[in-house]
């Protein structure tokens, strides 16, 4: 009889930089890295709504994370933004958000370990990756930000 081997689940997930934080993705969740444009204002929108952008003829939001977890969201030398698959049960099918750099991909395990560390209301988890910590931040919370603004 073949002795059962354990295998360890393992998922590609995608670090991207901000201007005070790390968030960590799995890679399935980004639809696309484009170049940083300026977002077209939106009429009373909150500072976390910096504006609307276009992408593949689609009209999207472009969300500053640091700004909707009560900072600010600067524009950096290296800004990017990266387009996210929405996963609510609503019409936005993606979300733009500005990050400062490009992503880099890491390998992710059952081994992956939390960390204790304050969070922000936008962050599920903190988590060790290598020599730093990465927050998971919570996707369904953003899209939701846009509907109850």
């Amino acid at each position: 009889m073949a002795e059962a081997q354990s295998r360890q689940v393992s998922l590609t997930g995608l670090l991207l930089p901000l201007s005070d934080r790390t968030l960590l993705l799995p890679n399935v969740a980004v639809a696309e890295l484009i170049d940083y444009q300026p977002g077209t204002p939106v009429a009373n929108a909150p500072a976390w709504h910096l504006g609307m952008i276009t992408w593949r003829d689609l009209q999207l939001p472009l969300l500053g994370f640091e700004a909707a977890c009560g900072g600010a969201s600067p524009l950096g030398e290296r800004a990017r933004i990266v387009v996210l698959n929405a996963l609510g049960d609503h019409p936005l099918r993606f979300i733009a958000l500005l990050i400062q750099g490009i992503p880099r991909s890491c390998k992710l395990d059952s081994q992956l370990s939390y960390v204790d560390v304050p969070l922000a209301a936008l962050e599920l988890a903190a988590v060790q990756v290598g020599e730093s910590v990465a927050r998971v931040p919570d996707i369904e919370g953003l899209e939701a930000l846009f509907f109850n603004q």
